[in-house]
């Protein structure tokens, strides 16, 4: 069975953007961001959200000749990564994508099913609507020294609690990764 993991950049109080919608202040250093590229790699499919998805697909299908290579770099993997994309207002999508409009968490159970890979989840409205069904296996946490009073939450409210365990820890300039395993 494939493993999902729901990675995400977080505020000190629990955002993934501020009130906004902006995630400027989640702009990894050099080595954060070489971290996510190598991670990138290990992935067999990605989930996506529909903003998540039209957000990294008006920037990475597109990385400027003058960008750093590794931005060069993960806009090749991700344009070349097959995912999913959940929405049921698109009507299209590219770059290696099939488009899922109806039951997410039917869709991803059978994806799960399908493979013995990793697969990972983007996109906090995905994420939320998969937790009570018990389908995120992996959290991976990549806490900001910012504090935002206000966004969109990391975690929805829940009718039951989700026991965590703290698996990995690692400091970077930018970010501190917790990963944790769903019990």
């Amino acid at each position: 069975m494939r493993k999902l993991i729901y990675t995400f950049g977080v505020s000190l109080d629990g955002y993934i953007n501020d009130r906004d919608g902006s995630i400027d202040w989640t702009d990894p250093d050099e080595e954060l961001h070489q971290f996510h590229n190598d991670r990138y790699r290990e992935i067999e499919i990605a989930l996506h959200g529909r903003r998540l998805y039209e957000l990294m697909a008006e920037y990475w299908p597109h990385v400027p000749e003058d960008a750093s290579r590794i931005e060069r770099e993960f806009g090749g993997l991700w344009t070349e990564k097959p995912k999913v994309v959940f929405s049921r207002t698109l009507t299209e999508v590219h770059w290696n994508s099939t488009l899922v409009s109806e039951n997410a968490v039917e869709e991803v159970r059978r994806l799960k099913a399908g493979g013995d890979g990793v697969m990972e989840v983007g996109g906090a409205s995905l994420a939320s609507a998969l937790m009570p069904h018990g389908l995120i296996d992996e959290y991976q946490l990549f806490l900001a020294p910012v504090v935002l009073g206000g966004g969109t939450p990391l975690f929805p409210p829940l009718a039951k609690r989700i026991q965590l365990r703290l698996i990995e820890t690692r400091h970077f300039n930018t970010a501190v990764m917790m990963r944790y395993l769903a019990d």
